[in-house]
């Protein structure tokens, strides 16, 4: 069976959000932007709320570089969440926006991606990858870093976030 490029990488997507939605579950609101915090211990590692704002902003990415419409990206997300940004704990709110707007976000962006990589075809994810520098090294062509986007780079970050679930005390997902 022939499986266009797009499609291959929306199946590698779909286990990369389901994951992210198992572990969203019985995470509260109020620690959503905080440090874990094991034994009483404070541990300066990401965060959902960094975690989830970071991989958000990469669902506009994608979508404009397969050619497809990309949502808005929300005031102050790019700053709190690019790649260079530095999770910090937010003790009282006011850092990070609501769980409810991130996952929000969230969502809806790689919702948009899912549908709009089964209908792109393979000539458009054949095209070399237009970044610079060390990102075409790794990924040459434009649907080689769409793979990594959609599943490494997501999984890389889910695993930070069951990390913070264990030290919370929570179970697995």
């Amino acid at each position: 069976m022939a499986r266009s490029l797009g499609n291959t990488i929306a199946d590698s997507l779909g286990v990369s959000l389901g994951y992210a939605e198992r572990l969203l579950k019985d995470v509260p609101a109020d620690r959503f932007g905080r440090f874990a915090t094991p034994g009483g211990v404070e541990v300066g590692s990401n965060h959902p709320a960094f975690l989830y704002g970071h991989l958000s902003l990469y669902a506009p990415k994608v979508l404009l570089q397969i050619g497809h419409p990309a949502p808005t990206v929300p005031a102050g997300f790019e700053l709190a969440f690019s790649k260079d940004a530095v999770c910090r704990d937010d003790a009282d709110g006011d850092l990070y926006p609501s769980m409810e707007e991130i996952v929000t976000f969230f969502r809806e962006g790689y919702r948009m991606v899912t549908g709009a990589l089964r209908s792109t075809p393979n000539d458009v994810l054949d095209q070399p990858n237009p970044a610079e520098g060390r990102m075409r090294e790794l990924f040459p062509t434009i649907g080689s870093v769409q793979a990594f986007y959609c599943g490494g780079h997501i999984m890389m970050h889910m695993g930070q976030m069951s990390a913070w679930r264990r030290m919370e005390g929570m179970g697995p997902a």
